[in-house]
């Protein structure tokens, strides 16, 4: 058998419906992380699915509870075959956004698969039950034309609380750190830069969201009568944002703002076009950090985006001036911002600007940290050449997605190279109605990870020893 094989034998998976069949039963197990009482079917999920689906596979599996008891639990399996063979750690999210049945377009549901042309519609197609599904067929692939062999050792993470902040994932990693331990983590989540271009980041921007508040007094006045005299708090807060962030969403504040662009990385977007696919939003030519490239903007630069605001009543406004108002923000950071800084800075700012009236404060959600491999790594070229040599094209290199994911879990407590492979497009409509996955990206997808996997048995070792050389010299 050879590697033509084993990528035959992927392609066949999905021609033959092998795919599709799975990724059914997955997504009609709603496992909504973000609504309470889920637990059972959130656990169900990985003890009724995915235990079963890689059993024949020869993985043990174990099912742990969250560490913080309350969130969505894990799926933790091994499949050893060498104490002298690589070790890869896959890693995928079981979980989803909330279905919104309601707000789906007529004849489809967020509960099944319903086809048309190229598009796969459901929720979790794209994110990220299609992904990690795609790569565990592509694994079967390789191990049927090895003779039930992969010529490597596999440890899968799959969580159930990624669409909830991933809570718990990194005190995890830390318990179950000798369990988790392999040599690089090769996962798939997230966007390619186009449906076309395979695409692989090493990293993700990271995301702190903050909220900035108004409790000025006790009810709404007349805005005839006491218009000009009572502090307005929508036109206070909406002042204090644009201290912050221009007309135009330029960063004002230094503390939000990152260190210059590495050369390395803007090599790297040189050639990496954004919002290319026909259904993306049509790009803002004059927003965001003047004299960026899109791609520099959205992966190598910091944004502060304005998430929700309200002050009154917006859909029943009074003739009064509301007594409060409130904003949610985000940045989105890239590595070398002090993200522990940014709270403090705020405070300085908001003060030092006449506006020591508005709070700022973080919002209840876990801190994504920046993370960001160097593209000058072994695997990474070596991720490289596998992809361009199954499909025929140059795949896309980004330093770090610009989403943000718990990569940090995996480079800093675990300590790995990582290498992400996504297998969704920009325009999947992931976290919204109308979530779909796209049939030929998928169809190319299982067989460049079974090249991938097959590349992990036969060059692997000699990438795990260049790297060692680096380490030495």
């Amino acid at each position: 058998m050879s590697r033509h094989d084993a990528i035959a034998r992927a392609a066949r998976h999905y021609d033959e419906g092998g795919f599709l069949k799975v990724l059914q039963d997955a997504v009609a197990r709603p496992t909504e992380s973000q609504t309470s009482g889920q637990l059972p079917k959130l656990r169900a999920y990985l003890a009724d699915f995915l235990v079963p689906l890689i059993a024949p596979l020869g993985f043990a599996s174990r099912i742990l509870d969250n560490p913080d008891g309350t969130h969505g639990p894990f799926l933790v399996a091994e499949r050893i075959e060498g104490a002298d063979l690589p070790t890869v750690l896959i890693y995928g999210h079981g979980d989803t956004v909330r279905g919104y049945p309601e707000q789906w377009r007529e004849g489809l549901a967020p509960w099944s698969i319903t086809i048309e042309g190229e598009r796969w519609y459901g929720r979790g197609t794209a994110d990220n039950k299609g992904q990690h599904i795609l790569n565990l067929g592509a694994l079967a692939a390789v191990m049927e034309a090895r003779d039930g062999r992969l010529g490597f050792n596999t440890k899968l993470l799959i969580e159930m609380g990624e669409e909830a902040g991933s809570p718990g994932l990194r005190d995890l990693c830390r318990a179950e750190a000798r369990a988790l331990k392999a040599d690089v983590l090769i996962a798939s989540d997230g966007p390619r830069v186009s449906a076309e271009r395979p695409t692989i980041f090493l990293g993700s921007r990271g995301g702190y969201t903050f909220e900035m508040l108004l409790d000025l007094r006790e009810g709404a006045h007349h805005s005839g009568n006491w218009g000009g005299l009572l502090r307005n708090p929508g036109t206070v807060l909406a002042n204090a944002i644009a201290s912050l962030v221009d007309g135009r969403g330029t960063i004002l504040l230094d503390a939000l703002r990152p260190p210059a662009i590495p050369d390395n990385v803007r090599a790297a977007l040189a050639d990496i076009a954004v919002g290319t696919d026909p259904t993306a939003p049509a790009i803002d030519a004059d927003w965001g950090e003047p004299g960026l490239t899109a791609a520099e903007r959205v992966f190598a630069w910091n944004t502060l985006e304005v998430l929700a605001f309200k002050t009154g009543d917006p859909d029943g406004p009074l003739n009064a001036v509301p007594p409060t108002a409130k904003a949610t923000l985000q940045l989105r950071f890239v590595v070398g911002t002090d993200w522990e800084a940014i709270l403090p800075a705020l405070r300085a700012h908001l003060d030092a600007h006449g506006y020591p009236m508005v709070e700022v404060r973080a919002a209840r959600t876990e801190v994504f940290r920046a993370t960001r491999l160097p593209v000058e790594d072994p695997w990474v070229d070596w991720a490289l050449a596998s992809i361009a040599e199954s499909t025929g094209k140059r795949p896309a290199l980004l330093p770090n997605l610009g989403g943000s994911l718990p990569n940090d879990a995996f480079s800093e407590i675990l300590g790995l190279p990582t290498l992400w492979v996504p297998h969704s497009y920009p325009a999947c409509l992931q976290h919204g109605p109308d979530e779909h996955l796209l049939g030929p990206p998928s169809r190319e997808a299982l067989m460049l990870m079974a090249g991938l996997y097959w590349d992990l048995a036969e060059t692997g070792p000699a990438v795990l020893a260049r790297r060692e050389a680096l380490k030495g010299a």
